[in-house]
């Protein structure tokens, strides 16, 4: 079975500004990104343009994500997909969600916690 990481908004906004590549960190390491709709509607309202044109070039999994908190939905989703690993920076969803989750360190290195 492949492994699957979910991003959150702010994981990917943060990466885009840090210009850190995750989508091919993640391909490189077989892992499977799947981006909430949720998430794609919150950066076009933000008016995200380099991080849609980003998302717009590689391939990933979209999902619908039922409720209108997106971090609520999220942590929902985690709870009942245990296996999949969680891509947010979010302190308060950090401590909410019991899955494997994504870290940024040293502002370029992405690692699996």
């Amino acid at each position: 079975m492949s492994r699957k990481i979910l991003l959150d908004t702010n994981f990917i906004l943060t990466c885009v500004r840090q210009k850190i590549d995750f989508f091919e960190d993640f391909y490189l390491a077989g892992i499977k990104v799947i981006i909430p709709e949720n998430v794609i509607a919150e950066m076009e309202k933000l008016k995200r343009i380099t991080a849609l044109r980003l998302l717009e070039k590689n391939v990933f999994e979209r999902v619908t994500l039922p409720g209108k908190n997106v971090d609520n939905a999220i942590v929902q989703f985690a709870k009942e997909n245990p296996e999949i690993i969680i891509a947010t920076l979010d302190k308060a969803m950090r401590k909410k969600i019991k899955n494997k989750k994504v870290t940024i360190r040293s502002k370029k290195i992405i690692e699996i916690v």
